[in-house]
């Protein structure tokens, strides 16, 4: 029966210490992964505010308007372009002020800083006002063009 009093002790002695120790290699590991890993990021360097003062957020190209003849535009497709700086802000695409969602009709491509819409058989009824929305952090510019089909 003595034998249980110190059994116990021991690990209760040592668990506090092997608390406080173990997680710091660990840690230190886990913080070294952290930043390039693109998993969270730590919370002492948000990861924006160096990028947005050094990268201005822009279009480097614009949009350009596009004009179909609507014989030749009906089944075919129309793709605006836009090259955006830098790579890591978010394109979003608008037709006439409402958001477009990715769609069998309408597809989004991203390539680093390439962004295109791509309008899958154009018919009369895509016509309009098409605007890519560019966000970092809180900035935001847009980029607007016209698709325009041309009756026969």
């Amino acid at each position: 029966s003595e034998a249980k009093p110190p059994k116990e002790e021991t690990p209760k002695g040592l668990s506090p210490l092997k608390a406080k120790k173990t997680p710091s290699p660990a840690d230190a590991e886990r913080r070294k992964l952290r930043p390039g890993s693109g998993g969270e990021k730590p919370p002492e360097e948000p990861p924006f505010t160096y990028q947005l003062k050094a990268v201005p957020l822009k279009f480097v190209k614009e949009m350009k308007d596009i004009v179909l003849k609507e014989s030749e535009s009906v089944g075919s497709s129309a793709i605006f372009e836009v090259l955006i700086s830098p790579s890591t802000a978010i394109t979003s695409w608008m037709k006439d002020g409402s958001n477009i969602r990715e769609s069998p009709k309408h597809k989004f491509i991203a390539d680093g800083k390439d962004r295109k819409l791509h309008i899958i058989d154009v018919q009369l009824s895509d016509a309009g006002e098409y605007t890519c929305v560019l966000r970092l952090g809180n900035k935001e510019k847009t980029s607007t063009a016209k698709l325009i089909v041309e009756g026969i």
